[in-house]
C-alpha cells in the first residue's frame, strides 16, 4: 500500500531538512493528493511502463507514480532531499521498488532502466532544457507528461503559424507529437508560486526522422528564431553562410525565402537541413 503525503506531512519533511525551497532551483511541491492522483492519471501509464520521475523533491509525485507502477527511477539532484527520500519510500511505500539516482538531471547519461515513459513536475526555470535532453537522451522514451510554467506549456503544444510557436515547440515536434493536458492551480504548490502550471502530454512520433540530422535541424530552427520578424533569407543567413545561399538553400526545399521561422513545421524544416 501507498500513503500519499499531504500538506502537514510536506511541511513537516521540509522542516526537519531545514528546507527552504528557493526560486533559483525552480521549487515548487506539489501539495494536494488528488492533484497528484489527477497528473498520474493524465499520463496514462499501466504497471508494466518503466517510468523516470525528474526532480521527485519531497516524495509527493513519486509516491502517487508508485501507486501505479512497477517499474520507477528518479533523478534528483540535491543529495539531501535524495537520502530523505529513500527513508519517505519506506516508510509510505514499503514493498515498491524505486531506484535514486543522485544527478544533475542535465548530466545523465543513463538510468538503471531503459524508461519507456517520463513523468515529472519541472523546475520552471530549466524544463524545456531537461525534457528535450532526455528525449535525446533516451530513445527509449514512447510517452511522457510534465508540469510545467503555463506558459511554457503553451510554447511545447503551439502549432506553426500560432504566435506562442517558437523554438521549444519545433525542437519537441522533432521527438513527438505534444497537446495540453490540463491545467493545475497555482494553489496546489507550496511555495505558492506567481505563475500558472499547466501539465503537457507528448507520445513519441511513429515517423522519426533520421537521428544524423538533428543537430543540423536544430541549429536551423534556432537561427529561425533567432530574428522573428526578418524573413527566413535574413534570419538564416548565418547559418548558410550569406543571405544568397540561405534563398538558394530554402528554394531548394520548397520554401519561399520570404516566410518566417513561425511559418514552417517541423517537416519543412528537416528539409531545409537536408539540403546543406
Amino acid at each position: 500500500m501507498v500513503e500519499l503525503l499531504g500538506t502537514g506531512e510536506l511541511r513537516r519533511l521540509a522542516n526537519e531538512l531545514d528546507l527552504r525551497p528557493t526560486k533559483k532551483l525552480g521549487q515548487n511541491f506539489v501539495i494536494d493528493p488528488n492533484t497528484i492522483r489527477k497528473i498520474v492519471t493524465a499520463a496514462g501509464l499501466s504497471p508494466r511502463d518503466k517510468v523516470v520521475e525528474i526532480g521527485p523533491g519531497l516524495g509527493s509525485l513519486t509516491l502517487g507514480l508508485l501507486e501505479k507502477v512497477n517499474h520507477l527511477a528518479v533523478v534528483e539532484f540535491d543529495n539531501k532531499l535524495a537520502n530523505r527520500l529513500k527513508q519517505t519510500l519506506d516508510d509510505r511505500a514499503s514493498g515498491h521498488k524505486c531506484q535514486i539516482v543522485s544527478a544533475d538531471a542535465m548530466d545523465v547519461t543513463s538510468l538503471p532502466f531503459e524508461p519507456d515513459a517520463l513523468v515529472a513536475n519541472l523546475p520552471y526555470n530549466i524544463s524545456v532544457p531537461v525534457l528535450l535532453h532526455f528525449m535525446e537522451t533516451f530513445p527509449s522514451l514512447k510517452k511522457g507528461l510534465v508540469l510545467v510554467q503555463a506558459e511554457v506549456a503553451a510554447r511545447l503544444v503551439a502549432p506553426p503559424g500560432s504566435k506562442t510557436y517558437g523554438s521549444p515547440s519545433a525542437k519537441l515536434a522533432w521527438y513527438a507529437n505534444a497537446s495540453a493536458a490540463g491545467v493545475v492551480s497555482r494553489n496546489i504548490f507550496w511555495p505558492i508560486p506567481n505563475v500558472d502550471s499547466a501539465l503537457v502530454y507528448f507520445e513519441k512520433r511513429e515517423d522519426s526522422y533520421p537521428d544524423e540530422l538533428r543537430a543540423e535541424v536544430f541549429r536551423v530552427i534556432d537561427g529561425a528564431f533567432s530574428q522573428r520578424r526578418k524573413t527566413l533569407r535574413q534570419a538564416l543567413a548565418h547559418w548558410a553562410g550569406s543571405p544568397t545561399e540561405a534563398e538558394r538553400l530554402l528554394l531548394a526545399a520548397e520554401i519561399s525565402p520570404q516566410a518566417r521561422g513561425e511559418d514552417l513545421g517541423i517537416d519543412e524544416f528537416v528539409r531545409l537541413a537536408s539540403k546543406k
